[in-house]
């Protein structure tokens, strides 16, 4: 593969990313509302930890929160771009980009103290937990192949 189809699929990636954190941030809307909990604050935890980040009111909680949730999931969507750039496709892209996104965050949030192991969890906040993320990669799946089919 040559380095300007590199640079395409991570691009397409990239754009696949703004669509899998929009389905994820949907799907974990809807789901709060219908338990009647708040969001997560997890990944903005973590991130302030790592980039030294400390917002001074809920209002900056919030923005940075959304910041981080957007460019996170956007992010992500580079990995897809590498995978099929790697020549791997069909249902073990989205198989491959769940389990290094959710298992990331299973191994990096509890590391940096911000959430616990998702042995120290109940297990049905694990499998929703797993759901959203799986919401992610399907559906940055379905917009990279999408925007890989307008390439060709």
């Amino acid at each position: 593969m040559r380095p300007g189809d590199i640079a395409a699929a991570v691009g397409r990636g990239l754009f696949a990313g703004v669509a899998g954190t929009a389905a994820m941030t949907v799907s974990s809307t809807l789901e709060a509302k219908l338990r009647g909990r708040g969001s997560s604050s997890a990944p903005a935890d973590a991130a302030g930890k790592v980039l030294g980040v400390k917002p001074r009111d809920e209002a900056g909680k919030a923005r940075f929160s959304n910041v981080v949730h957007w460019s996170y999931g956007t992010g992500w969507g580079v990995v897809r771009g590498l995978l099929h750039a790697g020549g791997i496709d069909g249902i073990a892209a989205p198989a491959l980009h769940f389990t290094a996104v959710w298992g990331g965050a299973q191994v990096m949030l509890p590391a940096l103290d911000v959430a616990p192991a998702p042995w120290n969890s109940p297990k049905q906040e694990v499998a929703i937990d797993a759901f959203h993320h799986a919401v992610y990669a399907i559906a940055t799946a379905l917009a990279f192949a999408a925007l890989q089919h307008d390439a060709s």
